[in-house]
């Protein structure tokens, strides 16, 4: 590695290649063109003497030696605008960006009026919210935190559990409720066959043994959708069902199965101050629900 040839301004073009993913989208964000980013990410290539991203047809992704360097580049980062705020008096001000991974309704329901609150009094972050099925890699850096109904098993992460969610048996408002220990002529709206074994799943099937599957689907919106529209019943998270218009829930004399929710971030990010304001947000805003 040649110390002599590492420039700050070179280390802010990766920054923004790692977190945008495209030189498109980077050089938008700094103001520079497109040339200009390649070459400067090419001359902080040659100063660290390793290739930092791979390039796809899909845009740039990190490699491991680049993984490695982001996680210093962002110290930088944060030492620098430390630096700068120390000599504006503008200490308290938060910047830069943050990537978070969850569930497809907790991240509606559940993360984005706390984040919307968290956003509203910190201008200077920006927030991507990532909800899919997929497991995001918070070693890669490919989510700096993320949200869980297992705990993490991954090395080095700091992790919590951040609260508890109940779930309920919900059907629309004009559908008479289903027996306990029948569900004869009840259709059922559920996940799809590759989460059959989750136990909300479970416990419906036990609850309502003769109940048919009518609609199927991993995303719990959809599902409270379908629930909605009046073709079946299905075990919501409550944040979810609770507030879906035209749902009501359904007693069958044993509440289904709660799930805890645990928040995880890689342990190199635990100064990192933005992270640290985010956390201590959503922790005061959902630790006690």
């Amino acid at each position: 590695m040649h110390r002599a040839d590492l420039e700050w301004s070179d280390v802010r073009v990766f920054l923004a290649i790692a977190r945008l993913g495209t030189l498109g989208a980077a050089a938008k964000q700094l103001g520079q063109t497109q040339p200009t980013m390649g070459r400067r990410l090419r001359m902080l290539e040659q100063a660290v003497g390793y290739t930092l991203f791979q390039r796809t047809s899909e845009g740039f992704i990190l490699t491991d030696e680049g993984t490695m360097v982001l996680t210093h580049a962002e110290r930088m980062e944060e030492e620098a605008l430390n630096f700068t705020r120390a000599l504006s008096g503008s200490d308290a001000r938060l910047t830069g960006s943050l990537r978070v991974s969850s569930s497809d309704w907790f991240g509606v329901h559940v993360l984005t009026p706390v984040f919307a609150r968290f956003l509203a009094a910190h201008r200077g972050v920006a927030l991507e919210l990532l909800t899919d099925a997929r497991r995001y890699s918070l070693a890669r850096r490919e989510a700096e935190l993320a949200f869980r109904i297992t705990p993490f098993d991954e090395p080095d992460i700091i992790q919590r559990r951040l609260m508890h969610v109940d779930y309920a048996l919900y059907g629309h408002v004009d559908l008479p409720p289903p027996r306990a220990g029948d569900g004869s002529g009840q259709a059922l709206i559920s996940m799809d066959s590759a989460f059959g074994a989750l136990p909300d799943v479970t416990w419906v099937k036990k609850m309502l043994p003769d109940a048919t599957i009518g609609f199927g689907s991993n995303n719990r919106g959809a599902q409270a959708r379908m629930c909605a529209e009046g073709l079946g019943f299905a075990v919501l998270p409550c944040p979810l069902g609770d507030t879906t218009p035209g749902l009501r829930r359904v007693d069958l004399g044993e509440a289904p199965p709660g799930r805890d929710v645990w928040l995880g971030y890689h342990r190199d990010l635990r100064r990192l101050a933005r992270l640290r304001a985010l956390l201590d947000v959503t922790i005061e805003a959902l630790a006690n629900v």
